[in-house]
């Protein structure tokens, strides 16, 4: 396997290592500078929105210039605006509107940082020879471990290190990302030369050919479909439903073991796909993945126990893992080539919303009609989006399609609805 595959898969663990630290790290010390719960809000409020537009317009940019470098410059930017924090602390004090003016410098890397990653690894694939399959699930594990290891890393570094001196070492994550992805070549990360060719594929223009080419598809529709309405039901549930929960029942350390199970499940449904992902009929993955995460999320529902909801945690892990794993792949083969950029900003701008969504949602309807009341609704969205998958003609043949570069170098929006929908002589 040739250099270009570690490095990707390097990069990425940094990038979400160095997030995952910042998630806990970041909120206590605004609270502690600050000195006010709803200063920490607003931090966190103010930033997401520009995220969710820088997002979606950098996916413009990512597919109109070299995906390797989009993604070595947007983990800079995360690291400068992270790596700030400390300097401004030291030669002024960190004040409310550094934390959110900051915040916002870093939002131009996060989420578009994910697109650049995300529309650079069909090309990784094609250069180093690696399997989707194994990528998938390598990547998978890779997140597991980042998402199991950064909060209890903050934790420490947090205890150990006196006040922001610990944001060097969430910067030096995403520098060490930047520095990784330069082991991929950066012809690599070219884009199709009729992407930079279109004179109008630019601003609104070019984020509405992306939204086009999703919304005439019904495959990235599904998919899109699947994937927001499950994170808008996992939010609500570990956002706000277990807590109030386990605050009830007097054992709010319980949560942290929940999110930890979820994590080692994932990790394990990781590893599972990564090993056997390319056996078997791929849509027998689909419905095992999306049936045993709904058993699962229907365990943890059921507020029976702690054990009881341990386990749930563990299953739903696993079993995401598994859908997850393929609908990475099948994104690298069925998405267009010179829209990859759009279709990943679009996808990680959807999912950033559904969070606070489903978060919002629940707490209203705990405030009005109690508890029972939200966790039924909640598990109503995760039944929506297991529905989708299970049912949607789309979703049926997912046999393996040939990818824009194999069909054709210069494949234009007119062939796409055919290409996402799977409907290819190899499908």
């Amino acid at each position: 396997m040739k250099l270009s595959a570690p490095a990707y898969l390097a990069s990425y663990f940094l990038s979400i290592l160095g997030n995952s630290i910042a998630a806990v790290a970041l909120p206590l010390i605004v609270l502690d500078k600050t000195g006010s719960v709803l200063g920490t809000g607003s931090v966190a409020a103010a930033t997401a929105l520009p995220a969710i537009f820088a997002g979606l317009f950098m996916g413009v940019v990512i597919d109109r210039f070299n995906r390797r470098d989009c993604s070595v410059v947007t983990d800079l930017i995360s690291a400068f605006s992270v790596a700030a924090l400390p300097i401004v602390d030291h030669i002024s004090g960190l004040t409310l509107s550094w934390f959110i003016l900051l915040g916002i410098v870093g939002s131009l890397g996060d989420l578009p940082g994910l697109a650049a990653r995300t529309a650079l690894l069909p090309a990784v694939l094609r250069h180093s020879g690696a399997s989707a399959e194994r990528m998938a699930g390598f990547a998978q594990v890779l997140v597991s471990l980042a998402l199991l290891a950064g909060p209890a890393l903050a934790g420490t570094l947090m205890a150990l290190l006196p006040g922001t001196t610990v944001l060097w070492i969430t910067a030096a994550t995403s520098l060490l990302a930047a520095l990784a992805t330069l082991f991929i070549p950066r012809e690599v990360g070219g884009v199709p030369v009729e992407a930079t060719e279109q004179p109008d594929d630019a601003g609104w223009q070019g984020l509405r050919e992306g939204w086009l080419v999703l919304l005439r598809s019904p495959f990235l529709k599904a998919m899109m479909a699947i994937g927001t309405l499950s994170v808008m039901a996992l939010g609500a549930l570990q956002g706000l439903i277990l807590p109030v929960y386990f605050s009830a029942i007097d054992q709010p350390s319980s949560l942290g073991l929940v999110l930890s199970a979820i994590g080692l499940g994932t990790l394990a449904g990781g590893a599972i796909y990564g090993t056997l992902g390319g056996r078997g009929p791929r849509r027998r993955w689909l419905v095992t993945g999306l049936t045993g995460a709904t058993i699962g999320f229907a365990v943890i529902a059921t507020l029976a126990s702690v054990p009881v909801i341990l386990a749930g945690a563990v299953v739903l892990g696993l079993s995401s893992a598994l859908y997850s794993g393929l609908f990475g792949v099948l994104s690298i083969e069925r998405v267009p080539e010179h829209v990859r950029g759009r279709i990943a900003a679009i996808q990680n701008a959807l999912i950033t919303a559904a969070v606070p969504l489903g978060i919002m949602g629940a707490a209203v309807l705990i405030e009005l009609s109690g508890l029972p009341v939200a966790v039924i609704a909640t598990a109503g969205i995760w039944a929506a989006a297991a529905a989708t998958g299970l049912f949607v003609p789309a979703l049926r043949d997912l046999g393996r399609a040939a990818t824009e570069a194999e069909r054709s170098p210069a494949a234009g929006v007119a062939d796409e609805p055919a290409v996402a929908t799977g409907m290819t002589a190899d499908a």
